[in-house]
């Protein structure tokens, strides 16, 4: 019989964070295509991080718990609050459709909710080397990671300048403009998980 040897908890915990959160950015990009009820998609999203919220008091108690850690404490509380940052965004996203009574989806929503999916996959892809150990394998992901949060950024820019060239009303002006500013911080968000993943190669390559 072969003995598996069994993954360290945390490492545990931050894939089942990172699963949660790409789910929830799966969500988000899906019913933007065909936004219907808000209420109710927001909702969905609110699960999603409720769960998020269990894994990340999960982690909080382990360490409290642990005197041995496969990486740096510092790394492992700054990269569970920057990943549950991340989730809490998409969830304010979700709220802010429902809280302006924002019915149509334009393409920049839709671009950023692309962006958004793209870069949780790439959290992923590199939590899942770093639970491995195949730290430089993570970094092709955390360089990705870096390259949408530029894209976002000028996709942000873009979506303004349209934004104030084809719309008069003002309300509906602020209104889409916090709108494209929150989506554009969930590649920001994931961009701080990838500045920390390139520290923690730093001191253990």
């Amino acid at each position: 019989m072969i003995f598996k040897k069994k993954k360290d908890s945390f490492f545990e915990c931050f894939e089942l964070i990172v699963d949660n959160i790409h789910s929830a950015s799966q969500v988000f990009r899906k019913e933007l295509d065909n936004l219907g009820d808000a209420e109710k998609f927001a909702l969905q999203i609110k699960d999603l991080e409720h769960k998020g919220d269990q894994f990340t008091h999960a982690v909080i108690r382990a360490l409290n718990n642990t005197f041995i850690t496969p990486i740096d404490r510092e790394d492992i509380l700054g990269l569970t609050i920057k990943l549950d940052d991340i989730l809490d965004l998409i969830e304010a996203c979700a709220w802010n459709f429902d809280l302006y009574g924002i019915t149509k989806v334009d393409n920049f929503m839709k671009l950023f909710a692309k962006n958004i999916e793209e870069c949780t996959q790439e959290v992923c892809y590199a939590i899942q080397y770093l639970v491995v150990k195949k730290l430089k394998d993570m970094t092709r992901h955390t360089y990705r990671i870096n390259d949408l949060e530029n894209e976002a950024d000028d996709l942000f820019r873009e979506s303004i300048k349209v934004l104030f060239s084809t719309c008069t009303d003002p309300v509906e002006i602020i209104k889409r403009k916090e709108m494209y500013f929150v989506m554009e911080q969930v590649s920001d968000a994931c961009e701080d998980v990838a500045d920390i993943l390139e520290g923690i190669i730093m001191r253990h390559s």
